[in-house]
């Protein structure tokens, strides 16, 4: 990418015109799919047909979205540590979850992935098979069943180290690189284990990683990136390779990463600038393009991991849906929108579910705006950044710091759904609904203090907004082990008003 190629696409992309809100309410399809995020230990502690009772009773679920290869607490485990019991399931924290893949690992799948497959066999919960032991339960209620696949493995599982993310410096990080080959072939693998022994309705991919260049600035939410300089990733050999041929200069891109880390480290500080910051920000994008262009090399890698795994899925089982999570920071970071062209996603999924997570949105927005507020808009104050990325990203909430008391509101739910739906064009979207996902943010500033508690009317107008939006579903979010059984009633509430919208 050279200075002229670059100044042209930032003017192609200030002069496009933002989406216009008609008012339309777009057609609904005759089936609305009400999904929900299940780990395995939620069905082991209250039993599969009692939770499928519950969620079926209280939210009208028709599908699970079964959390199938995670390592993650977030998604397969209680409720986090700390954090009030949900009423429902045990009254305990699993604090020792290993996690893994919790259906059964079919050897014959796999071929040339680095590490030993049948490890990646979650081994809490003996001989429990999440898919065998629920789908056929499942089938016998109508309800649709898919797998998600989280991507993410422990630093500390056995022979790792071939398929993590390197930094510049040569050591390796805890993030799977996605331009690395043992990496593809094991989700590869994955995907035609899952489809091939089990009767599953398709296959949902969390990734919520971004580049080097955005985490260097913190361009995220829970946004401070801590490490040695030099410590942003991926520079492995695959990825080197692949800049290579792609003409990048890697020498020119370490320097660039340098500077930017300089950069940082002075806004962290609180260090005046002359010129202030986002000018010295544009200048350095100016003279190291190179950094724009490592960050999409990037996402390129992402896209075309799903575009593998989509076609994986359809090879082993055709009828099959392959679906993106979206993650949150897609309706923070102006950066990681741009790279989320939810057209392109559109052509390589079956379907969309972005992170319209409203109540945790006001504690992580004000963690993003208190990151990027110490960078690229050091020059403001934090209350003025928060209003420019609402003008920028076309949606509205309270001023800062009161939203990370207040939350996000429905109107945020729709306008982000509509976005989705607009741009996905007939692909289908399944809006991701927050239902009591923490809003404790340990990574921010000392005193910052917690977010807003979901409430059924909230959760209500929500999934409300999000149908008015257009969206073919919703999911449900994180997951059933820490929703409150009440907060489930109000996304039923809503399902069952639907023919009145």
């Amino acid at each position: 990418m050279d200075r002229g190629s670059f100044l042209q696409g930032a003017a192609r992309a200030a002069a496009k015109p933002k989406l216009a809100d008609t008012g339309e309410t777009p057609a609904k399809p005759s089936e609305k799919m009400a999904g929900i995020q299940i780990g395995a230990i939620s069905f082991l502690d209250e039993g599969v047909d009692e939770v499928l009772d519950i969620v079926q009773e209280r939210a009208s679920a028709n599908a699970l979205f079964l959390a199938t290869f995670s390592f993650s607490n977030g998604t397969a485990g209680r409720q986090v540590q700390g954090l009030p019991f949900p009423g429902h399931g045990k009254q305990e924290y699993d604090t020792n979850l290993r996690g893994g893949n919790f259906a059964r690992v079919h050897l014959q799948y796999y071929r040339d992935t680095g590490i030993k497959p049948f490890s990646t066999q979650a081994p809490d919960y003996g001989d429990f098979d999440l898919l065998a032991d629920v789908i056929p339960k499942a089938r016998k209620r109508g309800m649709r069943v898919f797998c998600l696949v989280q991507d993410h493995f422990p630093k500390t599982f056995p022979g790792i180290e071939k398929l993590q993310e390197h930094d510049f410096n040569g050591q390796h990080a805890d993030t799977l690189c996605k331009n690395n080959p043992y990496y593809r072939n094991f989700l590869a693998g994955l995907t035609q284990d899952l489809a091939r022994s089990y009767d599953i309705d398709g296959v949902m991919f969390v990734c919520e990683h971004q580049g080097a260049f955005s985490n260097t600035l913190g361009s995220r939410l829970r946004g401070r990136f801590r490490g040695k300089p030099g410590s942003r990733t991926c520079f492995c050999p695959f990825c080197r390779d692949k800049a290579k041929r792609q003409g990048i200069q890697i020498d020119r891109a370490q320097q660039g990463f340098l500077a930017l880390e300089r950069f940082v480290e002075a806004g962290r500080a609180r260090q005046t600038l002359p010129d202030g910051y986002y000018v010295n920000f544009w200048r350095l994008v100016l003279r190291y393009p190179e950094l724009l262009a490592w960050e999409h090399l990037f996402h390129e890698g992402v896209r075309e991991v799903y575009a593998l795994m989509r076609n994986e899925l359809k090879s082993a089982r055709p009828g099959a849906g392959f679906g993106i999570h979206v993650w949150h920071n897609v309706t923070m970071s102006p950066f990681y929108r741009a790279e989320q062209d939810l057209a392109e996603l559109s052509e390589i999924s079956d379907f969309l579910k972005p992170a319209v997570y409203h109540n945790c949105g006001g504690p992580r927005l004000a963690s993003y705006i208190e990151s990027v507020g110490q960078t690229i808009y050091g020059d403001i104050p934090p209350r003025e950044v928060l209003q420019f990325h609402y003008g920028v990203l076309d949606y509205t909430g309270n001023g800062y710091p009161d939203v990370r008391q207040t939350g996000l509101d429905a109107d945020y739910v729709y306008r982000e759904t509509r976005r989705t739906v607009i741009q996905a064009g007939s692909t289908p979207v399944y809006a991701g609904i927050d239902i009591d996902i923490p809003v404790e943010e340990p990574d921010l500033q000392a005193g910052s203090g917690s977010g807003a508690r979901s409430t059924r009317e909230g959760i209500c107008a929500a999934v409300r907004e999000a149908f008015r939006a257009g969206a073919d579903g919703i999911v449900m979010s994180r997951k059933y082990s820490e929703m409150r059984l009440d907060s489930l009633s109000g996304v039923g509430d809503a399902l069952r008003a639907l023919p009145r919208l």
